[in-house]
């Protein structure tokens, strides 16, 4: 895991846009877990609006090239054989679940109509939520997406919007948050109106989520991938305590 990033809207230019996906060691861990999500709570986990078809069949030819370009991945006519062993078949209409089954991110697709004043959720898979249920999410545009985090105000959602407007095909971004949480589970869905759990002791893993906002070339449709690691707070290195500690005091300083 890299050092802990910063929120929003401390994004980078990404050095190299063919990492806008990664694969890493427990590769086989969570795609076990984002096919049981998805054979159990398929309508919690993908979701697609009628009209992002095209941005959906865009973004599967995408992933499909990233799995091409990648050692443990190998296309043998209609199937796609992946690093832990699995054959998953690339005939299925659902083009949604096939990505689910071949990648570890969780991908949101934004899109803004014509006319619109910002980017829409028109489709997603979320295997891996904090503290947020794509239900209640999809269809809305950043500003209600976003309106329960507390650093995303009045302020920043114009500059967020303005991020999106002119990102450019060729000038993927990126970010790193850094969460605590006391369950380590990858799946942790919560309705806004449900309370927060409490807490009853101090915070013992580091949830950390690799934002990549890239655009799609032939839709325009914005891509939002989310590579998320879960690591306990004792195995962090030096550096990343450091850096946990610096973004800690940040978020206790005044805006």
């Amino acid at each position: 895991m890299a050092p802990v990033g910063r929120r929003l809207p401390g994004v980078q230019p990404l050095a190299d846009g063919a990492d806008w996906l990664m694969l890493d060691e427990v590769y086989a861990d969570q795609m076990a877990l984002r096919l049981h999500l998805t054979r159990v709570r398929p309508r919690d986990v993908i979701a697609a609006l009628p009209g992002a078809g095209d941005a959906i069949e865009e973004l599967y030819q995408e992933v499909l090239g990233w799995c091409d370009g990648r050692q443990g991945f190998h296309r043998h006519r209609d199937r796609m054989h992946c690093p832990d062993g699995r054959a998953v078949s690339l005939k299925a209409e659902d083009r949604l679940s096939v990505i689910a089954h071949l990648v570890q991110e969780d991908i949101c697709l934004l899109q803004k109509p014509d006319g619109a004043g910002e980017h829409i959720l028109t489709a997603a898979i979320l295997c891996f939520p904090a503290s947020w249920t794509l239900a209640e999410k999809i269809g809305h545009p950043l500003g209600a997406i976003h309106r329960p985090v507390a650093p995303y105000d009045a302020d920043m959602a114009p500059r967020v919007q303005r991020l999106f407007d002119h990102l450019h095909c060729d000038r993927p971004l990126w970010r790193q948050n850094a969460l605590l949480y006391e369950n380590p589970a990858l799946y942790q869905p919560r309705r806004a109106a449900d309370p927060r759990r409490s807490v009853t002791g101090p915070p013992g893993f580091l949830r950390s989520e690799r934002q990549v906002m890239r655009r799609l070339p032939r839709t325009g449709a914005i891509v939002f991938s989310i590579h998320s690691w879960v690591v306990p707070l004792a195995g962090l290195t030096r550096e990343q305590q450091a850096s946990l500690d610096e973004l800690r005091q940040e978020d206790r300083s005044p805006p």
